[in-house]
C-alpha cells in the first residue's frame, strides 16, 4: 500500500479530503468512485498522522480540572466527594503528588475517569 512520504503531500491529501466530504453524502452508495477514493485518502492521513503527530496519554491533573469543570466542581467540592483535604487536592492538581491506589480508584470512579488514566499506564 501507498504511504505518505512528506507534509507538502499531506496537506494536499487533506485538501482532496475535505473537496470529497463536501460531495459525498449519508446517501451516497458505498459503490461510488468519490467514497472508495475518501476511503482510501482517509486511510493513507490517519497513518501518517499516527506517525508524525502522535497523540499522548493525558496528564491527570490536566483530566481532573477538565472532569471539575464539567461536574462544576470547586477544589473544596472534589475535597468533600474524596474525603480527602483541600491541599491534598492542590498536590494532585498541580502534579507534586500522585494519588494512592486508594484515592486513584476514589477518582476513577467519581470522576468516572479512566482507570488506566487515574494510574498512567
Amino acid at each position: 500500500m501507498a504511504t505518505i512520504k512528506n507534509e507538502d503531500t499531506y496537506n494536499s491529501i487533506m485538501l482532496r479530503i475535505e473537496e470529497l466530504i463536501e460531495q459525498v453524502g449519508e446517501h451516497t452508495p458505498m459503490s461510488d468512485p468519490r467514497v472508495m477514493e475518501l476511503d482510501l485518502l482517509v486511510d493513507l492521513a490517519e497513518e501518517y498522522e499516527d506517525e508524525h503527530y502522535p497523540i499522548g496519554m493525558p496528564a491527570l491533573p490536566d483530566v481532573i480540572k477538565l472532569r471539575m469543570s464539567e461536574m462544576n466542581l470547586t477544589q473544596e467540592g472534589l475535597a468533600k466527594m474524596l474525603g480527602l483535604s483541600q491541599s491534598r487536592i492542590s498536590d494532585y492538581l498541580t502534579g507534586k503528588t500522585e494519588p494512592t491506589l486508594k484515592v486513584a480508584r476514589a477518582i476513577s470512579k467519581e470522576l468516572n475517569i479512566e482507570p488506566g488514566i487515574v494510574l498512567g499506564v
